[in-house]
């Protein structure tokens, strides 16, 4: 599906490593030269014809992702990713309205993005990070987290779509279930947004973060989405240039408005253009059709994975377009090495998830991570090349 529109499929590659990220199409490509070689300026700050046509580019962005996934446009921060969007959120946001005691509920699945931060603010002011058990087959649901909740509980924050187990967790049931309860829900959207319809009001989140460069966008920026009452009780995290209306000697000073109080300095101007003609490209297509692309890819896979008697998959349960394996009695960087060597690129390792392997009993292992441009004929050349998997030492070696 729409090979022809990105480059590096004409070198015959097989790239099954979309959930660390995607490949861009030309047209996202050609719109960022185009800011750079016909109206290179910066945003607000210029009353010339070229920066006048940025300040539009960059700011009807926002109006894009607003669409793209039912939020308030002026409630959309751009920021550098979804590490830094949730950073914002627990140290802009929670480290003022979070005490001594506060239970925050994540899960041992989650990446390090949803864990270091909260484990850092348990650090700095004693809030209690807890763990909700996952299910025999590492899935998360609401019964799971019930357990853990109690009067104390403030936050649940996880993964709309994990990216080692790829389980796709029911958001719109959590999200009720936090309104209900007066709990504020936080979602690292990082494996969802680029794979599915994602409606941030209808499930009710409180946070949503993402990242352009895993939906066919460039790298260096992302966004955080956030309920507009909260925005307007968080702190930034950076301040500086464009994010002030003025400042004193006396130390007085005045913030601007959301949401650029969130954005201090010269932001990846190109980049957010970027991500917007990524949108535009992937609506094109359909994000429904995308998700229902990729589901079937990976059905196919695991059908014919079964005819391979040293593949050991993890996850052939989930509804998404990620699959982890290891073949049997071999390290998966080795694996990953010996499937490059036929052109097909996979990711292996922990894949930021450290703390699953108390789950899985196992650290690493090999990652199929499938988007709209994978076709059947690149999982008949994965399969082919794994039921051969028993020479992968007289190739790497």
């Amino acid at each position: 599906m729409n090979r022809e529109d990105f480059s590096m499929l004409n070198s015959d590659i097989i790239f099954f490593d979309n959930a660390a990220t995607t490949l861009k199409p030309q047209s996202v490509i050609n719109n960022m030269n185009k800011y750079y070689f016909e109206y290179t300026s910066n945003i607000h700050r210029g009353d010339y014809k070229s920066a006048i046509v940025t300040n539009e580019m960059y700011d009807d962005v926002r109006n894009k992702i607003g669409k793209f996934i039912n939020a308030d446009p002026e409630c959309c921060i751009y920021t550098s990713g979804t590490t830094m969007s949730i950073n914002m959120v627990v140290f802009g946001y929670m480290k003022k309205h979070l005490k001594m005691g506060d239970e925050v509920i994540i899960n041992k699945a989650e990446h390090a993005s949803n864990v270091l931060p909260w484990i850092r603010l348990s650090e700095e002011i004693g809030i209690v990070v807890k763990y909700a058990q996952l299910n025999e087959d590492y899935s998360l649901t609401l019964d799971n987290i019930k357990k853990c909740v109690t009067d104390k509980t403030k936050v649940i924050s996880l993964a709309h779509i994990t990216n080692v187990i790829g389980d796709v967790r029911d958001v719109e049931e959590i999200g009720e279930f936090c309104k209900e309860n007066n709990i504020l829900f936080n979602v690292d959207g990082a494996q969802s947004v680029p794979h599915m319809e994602v409606d941030f009001k209808k499930s009710n989140m409180d946070f949503l973060s993402f990242s352009a460069h895993k939906m066919c966008g460039p790298t260096g920026v992302g966004v955080l989405v956030a309920k507009k009452e909260l925005l307007e009780e968080m702190d930034p995290l950076c301040y500086g240039g464009g994010m002030n209306s003025f400042f004193e000697e006396d130390g007085s000073y005045e913030l601007r408005d959301i949401p650029v109080r969130f954005e201090a300095g010269t932001p990846p101007i190109a980049e957010v253009i970027g991500l917007g003609y990524a949108i535009d490209y992937l609506e094109k297509i359909g994000m429904k059709k995308i998700h229902e692309h990729e589901v079937s890819l990976k059905k196919y896979l695991l059908d014919k994975l079964k005819d391979i008697s040293n593949i050991i998959v993890y996850n052939s349960d989930s509804n998404s377009g990620i699959i982890s394996i290891n073949v049997d009695g071999v390290f998966a960087q080795d694996v990953a090495i010996y499937l490059n060597h036929y052109d097909i690129y996979v990711r292996a390792g922990n894949h930021c998830s450290k703390m699953l392997k108390d789950e899985m009993n196992i650290k690493n292992t090999v990652r199929i991570s499938f988007y709209f441009y994978n076709t059947l004929e690149d999982v008949d050349k994965i399969i082919e090349v794994l039921k051969n998997s028993k020479d992968i030492f007289k190739i790497i070696i």
